[in-house]
């Protein structure tokens, strides 16, 4: 799943939220969305970790995770 899909179903706010436990703000978020930002290896294990692996940090950042 890509990280913009999970949040087709979530509230209003939520990315403002999970920007927050990540310790980035919603403009970064935002661009690591739409591509135009790579996430660090700690951001894509955070992502993978909060979305309760719904969102792989493979899929985030196949570079360095392909072989998980």
């Amino acid at each position: 799943m890509q990280l913009k899909d999970y949040f087709d179903s979530k509230p209003h706010g939520s990315k403002v939220e999970f920007a927050r436990s990540l310790g980035i703000t919603k403009t970064w978020l935002s661009l690591i969305m739409s591509g135009r930002k790579v996430p660090s290896a700690f951001l894509c294990t955070e992502i993978e970790r909060l979305t309760k692996k719904k969102v792989k940090r493979k899929d985030l950042r196949p570079d360095l995770f392909s072989g998980v």
